[in-house]
């Protein structure tokens, strides 16, 4: 009977392990612009609350110029740092690399660590904006160098998401009537939510042959000051195990370089394009930009 409870508790032990997880990460942040409804200091505080409610330790990607080189920015970027999340570098005014030369976006890499790396949740983590890495084999090679020069880690996304979509056309109902119903948006973005992780995971074991520990893109804006709890909570009823970045990077996946024949998408799309595989069945929903959840919007007037 005894060793019957051991093997039961041993299976249940490595189903536990192999469970799915994901690492939260923040872009663009802080935020200290204006939007319907919150302030930038409600709207950090309503993030750091849905994190400390559900005991998740997330990764902040800083965006210099976006506040956190203010008088007014600095301290919602301290107060990520001292509930314990990490910070990592996102650029000071987010150029796009396709489209700017490679020594200003090296520049301002340096620039934003020199605020950052004030910060006790600092990380030596880079962020590329949009996603991108570059267009020529001299800006893809040249950051790669980069990075190992300077010690960075490139901090590789493997669950896109495109609330940032979302989060555009909830600014734009609530800048039209403050007080509008907005239940159909936020309907709409934790079906977005469940549907790219669900469909991420299926990618990961396609091309692992594994559940990998996904790392998850959201950014610093309303629709998550809103409803990142519930985000939260639905990766909970789904059984995903939420991690920290730290834990999640340490998946070997994020070693891999993939050249990326088309740009600004997650680790696991790049992955697949490498290996020269096509789409499968419903994965234009992955590349979208949430294209899919606003037609639906716009069929319920909103």
């Amino acid at each position: 009977m005894m060793r019957r409870l051991l093997a039961a508790a041993a299976l249940a032990a490595a189903s536990a392990a192999q469970a799915q997880s994901v690492a939260i990460t923040i872009d663009d942040g802080p935020n200290a612009g204006n939007t319907p409804r919150m302030s930038a200091q409600e709207r950090n505080q309503a993030i750091l609350a849905a994190l400390a409610k559900h005991r998740v330790q997330a990764a902040l990607f800083v965006t210099t110029s976006y506040g956190a080189n203010t008088q007014q920015g600095l301290p919602l970027l301290q107060a990520w740092s001292k509930a314990g999340h990490a910070i990592g570098n996102h650029t000071v005014t987010h150029p796009d690399l396709e489209k700017v030369p490679l020594a200003e976006y090296q520049r301002q890499v340096m620039e934003c660590d020199s605020l950052i790396s004030t910060q006790p949740g600092y990380r030596k983590w880079l962020r590329f904006t949009y996603l991108r890495e570059g267009n020529t084999p001299e800006k893809i090679d040249g950051m790669r160098t980069f990075l190992r020069d300077h010690g960075y880690r490139n901090a590789q996304v493997s669950l896109d998401t495109s609330d940032w979509r979302l989060n555009e056309k909830l600014e734009q109902v609530l800048a039209k009537d403050p007080k509008a119903d907005v239940g159909a948006i936020r309907t709409a973005y934790l079906a977005h939510i469940k549907q790219r992780a669900l469909a991420y995971r299926e990618l990961s074991q396609q091309l692992q042959g594994r559940d990998i520990s996904q790392v998850l893109l959201l950014h610093h804006n309303l629709i998550n000051a809103l409803w990142l709890d519930d985000v939260l909570a639905q990766f909970g009823q789904m059984g995903w195990k939420i991690v920290t970045p730290a834990e999640a990077f340490a998946d070997p996946v994020y070693q891999l370089e993939p050249v990326r024949k088309v740009a600004g998408q997650s680790l696991l799309l790049s992955l697949g394009r490498t290996l020269g595989l096509g789409m499968m069945p419903g994965g234009e929903r992955l590349v979208d930009d949430g294209d899919y959840e606003i037609a639906e919007l716009a069929k319920k007037g909103l």
